[in-house]
């Protein structure tokens, strides 16, 4: 199984994010997040995921990410970049923990020993012997 926890995989998303995102202005702005926000919630994307999936789209955490959008403008800009890339972080982690179509094998902290097999004399004979 994954030795990864909670705190660690936050840790590894911030620097991940932190090398992303290196300046304020990187960060995106409210506009940006509250289009995302009403894109989501046009009738064609509702009539999609109708179609597709039987229901409609929950835009939900896009509005949530909208609001805290709004709860950063009253930050420094460094703090409003540590803020979001804390909070990005988070949902990353989270996503990571979380039960997905990819969990299929666990990362490998080192290689296999003496894998692959050196190949030998004795292995081409038995491949040539097999043909």
């Amino acid at each position: 199984m994954s030795k990864l926890n909670f705190k660690k995989a936050v840790e590894e998303e911030e620097a991940r994010l932190r090398l992303l995102h290196p300046t304020p202005g990187d960060i995106p702005g409210c506009i940006s997040v509250f289009d995302d926000y009403i894109s989501c919630s046009v009738i064609r994307n509702q009539l999609k995921s109708l179609y597709r999936y039987g229901q409609r789209t929950n835009c939900d955490r896009k509005f949530e990410e909208f609001k805290f959008c709004l709860t950063l403008k009253v930050m420094h800009p460094e703090e409003q970049r540590e803020a979001w890339i804390r909070r990005r972080a988070e949902w990353w982690a989270n996503r990571r923990l979380g039960k997905s179509s990819e969990d299929v094998w666990d990362v490998r902290d080192e290689p296999i020993a003496n894998f692959p097999k050196p190949i030998t004399e004795e292995l081409m004979r038995e491949a040539e012997i097999r043909s």
